[in-house]
């Protein structure tokens, strides 16, 4: 059995004493819809999380804490803002 097969259970999940995948940005960016300005905006503003430096020109991000990131996102949220500078949403 191989170090990664050993590092899930039965049921495939994976154990949580086994390494976390790590993601680079240009993964990040084909697994979340939008640009790389736009994630680092998010990620600056606290709205995804924050990448980690493994050395001084090198972030990465943690695969487990971007399936949370997706797993709490609402599907639809009425009282989301449309974005900077547009007209918001008037009630009828």
């Amino acid at each position: 059995m191989n170090r990664t097969m050993a590092a899930a259970t039965e049921d495939g999940a994976p154990n949580e004493s086994g390494p976390r995948r790590m993601l680079n940005e240009e993964q990040v960016l084909q697994i979340i819809p939008v640009s790389r300005t736009t994630l680092y905006r998010m990620e600056k503003a606290g709205r995804f999380p924050r990448a980690t430096y493994i050395s001084p020109n090198r972030r990465v991000w943690f695969e487990d804490e971007i399936v949370a990131w997706q797993c709490a996102v609402d599907e639809f949220n009425p009282n989301r803002g449309r974005g900077k500078g547009r007209r918001q949403r008037v009630s009828a």
